[in-house]
């Protein structure tokens, strides 16, 4: 098994900047990746990675988050930059498989993290 712990989150106004992180302990994964949910909406992808070969970012947050993982202490980043108010919810960390599994799709990933509360405030 794996177990996966999210920190980093917090408030923080519109534009500014917030640095997740997600430690994994058990099991190693080559792949993994951001999730966030809103209340009231569905767990969307926010990004994933797989051991910093190849990453994926929803299109929402292109050019102003950054995914990075450090595979020596296996923990992986969240790098939030320019934050806007529809940034906020709760962050999930993932791990999983890379092969076979739909990284843009929740259902698909199997092992998460309890999650970290982003609010970002206009």
């Amino acid at each position: 098994p794996v177990h996966l712990v999210e920190s980093g989150g917090g408030s923080v106004q519109a534009g500014g900047s917030l640095r997740l992180s997600c430690q994994s302990s058990g099991t190693r994964y080559r792949c993994m990746g951001w999730f966030r949910q809103a209340p009231g909406k569905e767990r969307e992808a926010v990004a994933s990675a797989d051991s910093n070969v190849s990453t994926r970012y929803a299109d929402a947050v292109k050019g102003r988050f950054t995914i990075s993982k450090d595979n020596r202490e296996n923990r992986l980043y969240l790098q939030m930059n320019n934050l806007k108010p529809e940034d906020s919810g709760m962050y999930y960390c993932a791990a999983d498989i890379c092969t076979g599994i739909d990284w843009t799709r929740s259902g698909s990933v199997r092992n998460w993290g309890q999650g970290t509360q982003v609010t970002v405030s206009s």
